[in-house]
């Protein structure tokens, strides 16, 4: 699911490469960022609310909110939203699932 034709906006895509979100293998292009490959992809939650385990995905796509955080080949805490995919990278959810005891 990626914009082929846009009237304003070019696309120049850079070369086809693989990269792994837990665990999985997918597809992107060099230079898109980490959560556009991921929404390509048809990945659209990218983490859940600590107490009510809502959904969350893209929501400022500029780096200033804290929805599309991402563990990167080990890093914690990457902001997926303006980082720029490369080849073999490996992105990992990091609050999937996870208990929160309040």
């Amino acid at each position: 699911m990626r914009i082929q034709n846009h009237p304003i906006l070019c696309f120049n895509r850079g070369k086809q490469i693989k990269f792994y979100y837990n665990g999985k293998e997918l597809i992107g292009y060099e230079g898109e960022t980490i959560a556009a490959a991921l929404y390509a992809n048809g990945i659209f939650k990218f983490s859940e609310s600590k107490k009510l385990k809502r959904p969350r995905g893209i929501f400022c796509a500029i780096g200033h909110c804290s929805s599309c955080l991402m563990t990167v080949d080990g890093v914690p805490n990457v902001r997926t939203c303006i980082t720029p995919l490369k080849d073999g990278m490996r992105v990992e959810s990091e609050n999937i699932g996870v208990e929160i005891n309040e």
